[in-house]
């Protein structure tokens, strides 16, 4: 929705409703991702894109229907092995569009979405698409990190997708969860919608070795924008890591401090040194240590972890500022592989952000989700 939600805010401001198709999921290749909208004016006007071209007279059509009836439809478009629609996707794929009208009654809350995201708030807007119960589908809640807004039927629902929100949010992330009727994380009947206003967080790996490939793979899949840095040619080539979204041939320390200077590192951005090399991981956590960010850890052994520490100190790093290194690097997993590696790094970087104590649930009592 945020390609067009100025068009879609300024239909609103001036009282007018105007129908909203959103791609909600995707099955096999679908031409758009989930959270991409078109807009239907009431002068016939249309704004955004659902399909790039396949499905957009139908969703045109049907979204007149939906502000004419005020009654939202979850409709699917595609083709499968057992059914052909007679309008379908060429690429072969299936996608999901939910089909709302949208106007100052069924959205009030959108003036502060709309200052949200110009502002760079992080916020994500929840819908519920599906229900057995008919008059909750359409019903709306907004989620910021520390607040909402709305109400989707009960405040066990609230709570609940609330939480799950919050961390599709946190990794700039859009999609749909499915809960039971009222809420319950176990079993059917309701489905959401959950449209993310937020970039992904970073994740910035450095070393070019086999288990930072292992930690690009874990960070793409956990929706983490990942960058590998090395200086080392030779070694830092997209070929030996597919999953990362970047790849930088530069010293590690100078393309941190780089990225921070541009405004390109936040409070989200997670920085993993996997180069255990003095000459590499020194000069880069001087700067990494006093940077703003969620995470830095660091690999070694315990001597390496020693012999580190003492560099820094004489760099002239504090212990305040020590006391945020995460070294050696992860949660004791008893892990042994770069991949058992990359999740112990992970868990690490998940439980920091949540305030988790990596402990095992089945030690605590008390709620999973805090």
């Amino acid at each position: 929705m945020r390609d067009v939600l100025d068009e879609v805010y300024r239909r609103w401001s001036a009282g007018e409703t105007v129908g909203l198709g959103t791609v909600v999921a995707t099955f096999s290749s679908a031409p758009r991702a989930p959270g991409a909208s078109m807009v239907v004016a009431p002068d016939g006007t249309v704004s955004g894109s659902v399909s790039g071209g396949c499905v957009e007279g139908a969703v045109y059509e049907l979204a007149k229907e939906v502000v004419a009836g005020r009654t939202p439809v979850l409709q699917r478009y595609g083709v499968t092995d057992d059914d052909a629609f007679a309008v379908g996707l060429t690429c072969g794929g299936i996608i999901d569009i939910y089909v709302e009208h949208v106007d100052q009654r069924s959205m009030p809350e959108l003036t502060e979405v709309v200052e949200s995201v110009r502002g760079g708030e992080p916020v994500a807007v929840v819908t519920v698409i599906e229900h057995e119960r008919a008059g909750l589908v359409g019903e709306h809640m907004v989620v910021w990190p520390d607040r909402t807004a709305g109400s989707l039927g009960s405040s066990r629902m609230d709570d609940a997708v609330a939480d799950d929100a919050r961390g599709l949010l946190a990794s700039g992330r859009t999609g749909t969860l499915h809960y039971g009727p009222d809420g319950q994380r176990r079993g059917e009947g309701m489905t959401v919608f959950v449209n993310s206003f937020e970039p992904p967080p970073r994740l910035l790996v450095f070393g070019a070795i086999d288990f930072a490939a292992a930690m690009a793979s874990m960070g793409a899949y956990l929706g983490y924008q990942v960058t590998v840095c090395d200086a080392r040619p030779v070694f830092a080539t997209s070929s030996r890591f597919p999953q990362a979204h970047e790849v930088v041939v530069d010293w590690p320390h100078r393309y941190l401090t780089a990225e921070a200077e541009a405004g390109r590192v936040d409070r989200r951005t997670a920085i993993a040194v996997l180069t255990h090399d003095p000459k590499f991981d020194v000069p880069l956590l001087e700067v990494a240590l006093r940077l703003d960010v969620g995470y830095v850890g660091a690999m070694g052994s315990r001597k390496t972890h020693d012999d580190r520490f003492a560099r820094l100190r004489e760099a002239g790093i504090t212990e305040a500022e020590l006391e945020r290194l995460s070294s050696p690097i992860g949660l004791d997993l008893g892990a042994r592989t770069p991949e058992e590696t990359a999740v112990s790094i992970a868990a690490e970087i998940i439980a920091l952000r949540w305030g988790g104590g990596g402990r095992r649930l089945a030690e605590l009592t008390g709620r999973i989700h805090g």
